[in-house]
């Protein structure tokens, strides 16, 4: 069954990282949007490693590397050292495409004014904000706890960057990291995003983390619903897997149902939320819809805390 017969649309973005594999432009030209992935929130500045195990003959033939041997993704791309030469990319991205193809750039969030405002300058159609709450099991404990920042804290500074720049609602803002519900869907819109991106908790609906495996988790040494295995390709759900015994515990079209329901349900408590607001549309939501229980979230989010009209670092009390 297609997508579009379930009712539901889909669209394919190719993903161009900066690592030592080139790209197909046969693949870009199939592609709905093409994404420059300059960072991502739990591991902004840093690089990963593909290990070899995963590299299975199949995956070799589709990402044309040798099969078995670790491939190390730099932090760094050769064909760009800053804005002006992504710039640059951006317009090679464009004439492969016949400008058909709309440009995202992914940003990790540390810096989101100025990263924000760099995305824009170089071209972007679309700037993608990660924050430190994006599940990845493939870096170092430093970095998850102590690189990045949250995406509530990233939100405000990059929508200004956006209006600042006169680009706001133009170059598109979405955002990412620990998006979980329609609360954190509302919220983000509120805050000035255009729209928000999932991952960990797509594969939670899928089906990882169900607790039925636990006992195979805890072979791993980990446990359901802290699955911190993905980077080995050893998933007992067989989602994020290589391995072919293990992809056959999947039923795609049940675990498809499931997603499915789990984003119409999201979208669903994102409208409530803006309904109980008093707002005929969801993204009618704005900052003034919003308050605070905490003097952190309030700094953070620039928005009042609860019961005052007190912004930490912006208002006086």
């Amino acid at each position: 069954m297609t997508p579009e017969e379930r009712g539901h649309s889909t669209t394919l973005v190719y993903q161009y990282l900066p690592s030592r594999y080139g790209m197909n432009p046969d693949d870009l030209r199939k592609a709905d949007a093409i994404e420059v992935v300059v960072g991502q929130g739990a591991k902004p500045g840093g690089g990963g490693m593909l290990l070899g195990q995963k590299i299975t003959k199949r995956v070799a033939k589709m990402r044309c590397l040798p099969e078995g041997i670790d491939q190390r993704s730099s932090c760094r791309h050769p064909d760009w050292t800053g804005p002006d030469d992504l710039e640059i990319k951006i317009a090679e991205l464009r004439e492969i495409t016949d400008w058909e193809k709309p440009i995202y750039v992914k940003i990790g969030a540390t810096r989101p004014y100025f990263d924000t405002a760099l995305a824009i300058k170089a071209g972007a159609d679309v700037v993608v904000l990660d924050g430190m709450q994006g599940g990845t099991a493939a870096t170092q404990e430093v970095f998850i706890e102590h690189i990045g920042i949250p995406i509530l804290a990233a939100i405000r500074p990059a929508v200004q960057a956006l209006q600042d720049m006169g680009m706001h609602r133009k170059v598109q803002l979405i955002v990412s990291g620990g998006i979980r519900n329609g609360a954190d869907v509302a919220k983000a819109l509120a805050l000035g995003a255009d729209a928000v991106a999932i991952g960990t908790a797509a594969l939670v609906a899928l089906g990882d983390n169900d607790p039925h495996l636990e006992e195979e988790y805890n072979k791993l040494g980990t446990t359901a619903g802290a699955y911190d295995d993905w980077h080995e390709g050893r998933d007992p759900a067989g989602i994020t897997t290589q391995d072919p015994e293990l992809m056959k515990r999947v039923d795609p079209v049940q675990a498809g149902r499931r997603l499915a329901n789990y984003i119409s349900v999201m979208t669903m408590e994102a409208q409530v939320i803006a309904r109980a607001c008093g707002k005929s549309h969801l993204h009618n939501l704005e900052p003034e819809d919003l308050v605070a229980l905490t003097v952190e979230a309030s700094a953070m989010a620039k928005v009042p805390l609860a019961g005052t009209t007190w912004i930490p670092g912006v208002s006086k009390y």
